[in-house]
């Protein structure tokens, strides 16, 4: 699917990068994380975001460990690539806006959403990241990280849309190293005084970035995507945590074996890597069941799931929203402490 070349780069082996995931490594062995994502997006103008500010902000009163928000930079016309695997999207998957579709830019949005909040992690999910200039998006993240007292993770992935990377200047069919590329990057520039870095894309010798990510090896970064050889090398190298996607949404147990064995077998060992589970709640008649949306999380507890991510419809009213929230927090802390 992707066209993915080896680059003389001047970032740390494997082995290396697994030794500095001590922070990540903590929170992948206490208690599962709470996210909620954000719905980003809608079909139409809103006549305003605050709704979605007033949601970040009730999550983080409720005690909701992350927050989660999405990524389109441009559209083109033809949507239903998102129902092909075979280009990075999904089966029977549907693309939820039309090509005017509003989408607000994550990082732009965590950074909003930092300002007003003062516990809740702030995450992407994902994160097109090779459509961003390398060396800006470093820097981006690093200042955003910094400002927010070290709450970024960043969720990444390829993408599905040839016409986002057309209108970036970026070959589609290189994605998967244009990828590999920005967290090289990104990586060099967090961690390193005086960086160097040498690839077919790009060299510099010499530079200096400030500030870095408060944490030494740099904001944490969630891959996403299907197990194939480029997405387990990635993840190897880069990985704080793997964000499931197609066929490996399903069978989560098999999955995670599965991503253990692969990056065990590209020389780092999986046990500091975390997993996203998706768990869904409905609200078709009067209020969410939050007693049944629990059901399915003591089996993603013990498959290896690490943050359980809700996506749920939330209220308009703020004290509804408030309440709800609050409910599903003391449900999710119920479940997975065994109460």
């Amino acid at each position: 699917m992707t066209s993915d070349h080896t680059a003389v780069v001047a970032t740390p082996a494997i082995g290396e990068v697994a030794g500095e995931r001590a922070r990540a490594t903590a929170r992948h062995t206490a208690r599962p994380m709470l996210s909620l994502a954000l719905v980003n997006f809608a079909p139409e103008d809103q006549g305003g975001w605050q709704f979605l500010l007033d949601r970040a902000r009730a999550a983080d009163e409720a005690g909701v460990d992350g927050v989660v928000v999405s990524d389109h930079v441009v559209f083109g016309e033809h949507l239903e690539a998102y129902a092909d695997p075979a280009l990075g999207g999904i089966t029977g998957g549907r693309q939820p806006t039309g090509p005017d579709g509003q989408w607000l830019e994550p990082l732009t949005l965590l950074a909003v959403i930092a300002g007003s909040t003062t516990r809740v992690r702030l995450s992407t999910g994902i994160l097109l990241a090779a459509l961003r200039r390398p060396v800006v998006l470093a820097k981006a993240a690093a200042t955003l990280d910094v400002l927010s007292g070290g709450r970024l993770d960043l969720g990444v992935g390829v993408g599905w849309q040839r016409e986002e990377y057309e209108a970036a200047g970026l070959d589609f069919g290189r994605r998967g190293r244009l990828l590999d590329h920005a967290l090289e990057v990104c990586r060099v520039l967090w961690r390193d005084q005086r960086a160097h870095y040498a690839s077919q894309e790009l060299t510099f010798d010499a530079i200096h970035m400030m500030p870095k990510p408060l944490a030494a090896d740099g904001v944490p970064i969630w891959v996403s995507g299907t197990l194939n050889a480029a997405v387990v090398n990635r993840l190897a190298r880069f990985g704080s945590g793997w964000i499931p996607w197609g066929e490996h949404l399903g069978d989560l147990a098999a999955s995670i074996a599965r991503m253990r064995d692969g990056v065990a077998g590209a020389g780092r060992d999986p046990a500091g890597i975390g997993v996203v589970g998706s768990l869904v709640g409905a609200a078709d008649r009067g209020p969410v069941d939050l007693e049944r949306m629990m059901d399915a999380v003591p089996g993603m507890v013990a498959a290896g799931v690490t943050d359980v991510r809700v996506f749920m419809p939330l209220p308009a009213d703020r004290a509804e929203l408030t309440d709800l929230l609050h409910g599903v927090v003391a449900a999710f802390h119920a479940t997975v402490d065994g109460r």
